[in-house]
């Protein structure tokens, strides 16, 4: 069977497609990952799904320990890693419940360790190539099941992950915009560097639920206007990771 990581929230762990649910922890050198596994099984594949800020949502995102959470994928064997975010839209064709594919990122992080390198090791000089940090095989399945769906879905863009748990202010969000990106978000960039570290295919599902800071004639982001499309639209992602997970 295809051992398959799942990153995102209590959308996830409400599937019901899953058989022989069972509930896992795992320690790891980094320390604890955000929170236990729920494993099953469905198809041809063997799903570990993970809570990113904890099954309470009580981890903010610099508190994210994104290696513990990578690691604990990697003992337990996973070919690939899926993971779901909320984003803020920097563009006006991406629209309020779009789904966006991204195949770049910008880390603007600042407090998060988004490496498995603390040194090197006697001859053994570690620099992990980044070019294309988001794995293209799960990507195409992605954009071919958005498409299979019907979705409104955008196939790429560059993900800017800043370090939060603040918003950006006006000049920060126009900033991001000039430097090319077209979505943001406070956990991505770092998840997907660990995953290439530790040679796991990674691939993300971004949900747009508001405008950040830079439209002038929309209100700026807050927390109950992401809630809100999230939860509206939220059925969208679990039925595109259905999609294709059949595919493997």
């Amino acid at each position: 069977m295809v051992k398959i990581g799942l990153i995102g929230g209590s959308g996830l762990e409400k599937l019901n497609i899953f058989q022989k649910i069972e509930e896992i922890q795992v320690e790891t050198p980094c320390g604890m990952p955000s929170s236990t596994f729920f494993h099953g099984t469905t198809g041809n594949c063997e799903i570990y799904i993970l809570s990113r800020h904890g099954r309470q949502h009580t981890i903010t995102p610099s508190q994210v320990n994104n290696r513990a959470n990578v690691d604990a994928f990697r003992q337990l064997g996973c070919q690939y890693i899926l993971a779901t975010t909320a984003c803020g839209s920097l563009r006006d064709e991406i629209q309020r419940g779009d789904i966006v594919i991204p195949d770049q990122f910008i880390d603007f992080t600042r407090l998060r360790v988004n490496t498995f390198y603390d040194h090197f090791n006697p001859g053994e000089v570690k620099h992990t190539p980044m070019a294309d940090p988001f794995s293209q095989e799960l990507r195409l399945l992605l954009i071919n099941g958005c498409k299979e769906m019907g979705l409104n879905f955008h196939p790429a863009g560059t993900i800017v992950t800043i370090e939060g748990p603040r918003f950006s202010t006006r000049a920060e969000s126009k900033m991001f915009r000039l430097l090319g990106a077209d979505v943001i978000n406070m956990s991505i960039a770092p998840e997907a560097a660990l995953a290439n570290e530790a040679g796991i295919p990674y691939a993300c599902i971004a949900l747009s639920t508001d405008y950040d800071s830079w439209k002038q004639d929309e209100e700026p982001v807050t927390w109950d206007c992401i809630w809100e499309v999230f939860t509206n639209n939220v059925k969208h992602v679990t039925e595109l990771i259905v999609n294709v997970l059949e595919k493997f």
